[in-house]
């Protein structure tokens, strides 16, 4: 029995032996196996002097914050007190400078003696005939009926080259030159004033006042851009300009005005569209002797002579302006290739206005230069200035040597 119960137990003690071993060969299986490079976190990096530890999330935003930082030169600095903010505005076109007054229908002459020559030479190839019939002197009476010279200069020419030519007998081409330009000469008026009076003025009660320039004329004149034109001729010889567009019946006449006085730095009164144009040009005189001006040109509304109304309009503004002061000049502008038709034009408005002198426009088109001495003729008053083309310089003082130089040619 004892030896049976010693087997027993023995039986027990190697199922319980067996039984741990299974145990711990379980647990074993459970861990994971060791790594070769263990993985170390390190630990937070120690502040530096003067820095305090952020924690993980702060750092994140400090990230984000540096990815969308201006740039080094666009810093943003401590606000500073600043004036309101200004729009912005149209750069002001540079100040030109215009050609010099003196000399420039010489400059020009060519130009003239292209549209002109054709009266010069045929005079001349005519009195060179070696007999002079009463056939030539028709058609030499033609040639100055067709240049605009009208009815009464052209039969006091023909008369005068009659007479000379019968004492003068021998011509010469260099002798008949001489005669047909004296002739020209003393009908085109070598002792006329031609000077655009622009000196101020002083008034009753003692105080200065610009001179003042009306610019008169029906559409289509180049009244306007001669406005314009005859401000660059005026800072081309030294002096201040104020412009007052008192064309407000016509559409951009003010912007048109404007720009040209921009171009050589000379301010532009105006008013709005359809405004009185007498409030205009009041404004613009009134300007004027604030700024201490020398001139100030006012352009009267292009209307068209046969509209009484309007008419009497350029005559209230005449009356307007002299409240200022008096008026130096009123310069009527005329197109030179309507010929007889601007000496009606002439008449009107001499009619309304005191006509001191003639801008004649296009002399370098198809224009016939005999329409100088005819609208002296009729109005009694010189041509004072003549448009030879389209550049900003090409109005010119009028010389009336040049300009019959031009007609007869070299």
């Amino acid at each position: 029995m004892e030896i049976l119960i010693l087997i027993i137990a023995i039986a027990v003690v190697a199922v319980g032996a067996a039984s741990g071993l299974v145990i711990s060969g379980r647990r074993k299986k459970a861990l994971p196996p060791p790594s070769e490079t263990p993985t170390i976190t390190a630990p937070p990096a120690e502040p530096r002097l003067g820095e305090e530890a952020r924690p993980a999330a702060e750092e994140d935003v400090r990230r984000t914050i540096e990815e969308v930082e201006l740039p080094e030169a666009q810093e943003v600095q401590a606000p500073v007190e600043t004036e309101a903010p200004v729009p912005d505005i149209e750069a002001a076109p540079e100040i030109e400078v215009p050609a010099p007054t003196a000399g420039r229908l010489v400059r020009l002459r060519a130009r003239l003696a292209r549209s002109q020559n054709a009266l010069g030479k045929g005079l001349l190839g005519l009195l060179s005939r070696d007999h002079l019939d009463e056939d030539t002197w028709e058609e030499i009476e033609d040639i100055l009926l067709t240049a605009d010279l009208g009815v009464v200069p052209t039969q006091e020419l023909v008369e005068r080259l009659r007479e000379r030519v019968k004492v003068l007998g021998t011509r010469s081409p260099e002798e008949l030159r001489a005669l047909l330009r004296e002739e020209l000469l003393h009908l085109v008026g070598t002792d006329l004033d031609r000077t655009v009076h622009t000196e101020p003025g002083i008034t009753a009660d003692g105080s200065e006042v610009p001179g003042v320039v009306l610019v008169v004329g029906v559409n289509g004149t180049g009244k306007t851009t001669t406005t314009g034109k005859l401000a660059r001729v005026l800072v081309a010889d030294g002096k201040s300009v104020v412009l007052g567009a008192a064309d407000t019946f016509r559409a951009a006449a003010a912007d048109q005005l404007q720009t040209w006085g921009e171009r050589v730095g000379a301010r532009t009164v105006r008013g709005p569209e359809a405004g009185d144009p007498a409030s205009v040009a009041f404004d613009a005189v009134k300007e004027g002797i604030s700024e201490g001006a020398d001139v100030v040109l006012i352009d009267t509304a292009g209307r068209l002579h046969t509209k009484t109304g309007l008419m009497d309009e350029l005559g209230k503004v005449k009356r307007v302006v002299e409240k200022h002061g008096p008026v130096d000049e009123v310069l009527l502008v005329l197109d030179a290739t309507t010929g007889q038709n601007g000496l009606v034009q002439a008449r009107v408005f001499a009619e309304v206005v005191d006509i001191t002198g003639i801008v004649l426009t296009k002399l370098d088109g198809t224009a016939k230069g005999g329409i100088v001495v005819a609208v002296q003729r009729e109005l009694g008053v010189p041509v004072k200035l003549v448009g030879l083309g389209e550049g900003p310089d090409d109005l010119a003082p009028f010389e009336p040597e040049a300009f019959v130089d031009a007609l007869i040619g070299d």
